[in-house]
């Protein structure tokens, strides 16, 4: 099927990210503040074809930068041509500056890292579906010059393994990348990231990094 032969459906979106709670948290995100009816996340790209080839495509896809396969741009570069209308934002963890280059170059429409405050990547949002181009640089030099209040794991009644953890998590790292720095396995690292949510109220890591804006984790 070729992109001009439906119209993209301005009223959901999908979410490629092969970590689940990632995934869930962005599209449950753009449901509640992007003005999206739906957001669809898929975690494997096998899942997002059918999506796109379907009678009503999304109008916004969300794609990380990294996939099980590699890099993701050659799926950025198919996406923009089969579905030309269709509007493309990668995300990455990574503060690699040729990052955004890369994904401009594949065609997409802008990129924002995974550790920009959620603010910041609805108004990311909003640019791109109103047709204007967002290529947000790595954040440090943003993030070093924002006074933040610091707080200890114990501070928020966590252990110092799961400091450890959420301190990854809040970089944007999925779990199988936080058990191979921790040296641990991801069933364990899952753990961790339960109790977390568990313990800070929250339903997904998107909710963590909107309680935590404004501190400075320690550990």
């Amino acid at each position: 099927m070729q992109g001009s032969i439906y119209v993209n459906n301005p009223d959901w979106a999908a979410v490629v990210d092969d970590h689940p709670l990632v995934a869930h948290g962005i599209a449950d995100f753009l449901v509640t503040h992007c003005g999206f009816d739906r957001a669809q996340p898929v975690s494997a790209v096998a899942e997002f074809w059918p999506l796109l080839d379907s009678a009503a495509p999304p109008a916004l896809a969300v794609v990380d930068f990294w996939l099980p396969d590699g890099v993701s741009l050659p799926l950025l570069a198919q996406i923009k041509q089969r579905r030309p209308a269709l509007k493309v934002l990668a995300i990455s963890a990574d503060d690699d500056r040729a990052i955004a280059e890369k994904v401009a170059a594949a065609g997409a429409d802008g990129f924002i890292h995974k550790q920009a405050a959620p603010n910041v990547f609805a108004e990311a949002v909003t640019a791109i579906m109103a047709g204007e181009a967002w290529f947000q640089g790595q954040p440090a030099a943003v993030l070093a010059s924002m006074r933040e209040l610091p707080v200890t794991a114990a501070e928020l009644g966590l252990t110092p393994r799961q400091g450890q953890v959420l301190a990854m998590m809040l970089k944007g790292l999925p779990n199988k990348r936080i058990a191979l720095n921790l040296s641990l396995s991801e069933h364990t690292v899952k753990e961790h990231v339960t109790g977390i949510l568990e313990r800070l109220g929250a339903k997904n890591r998107i909710e963590v990094i909107t309680k935590l804006r404004g501190r400075s984790l320690e550990y």
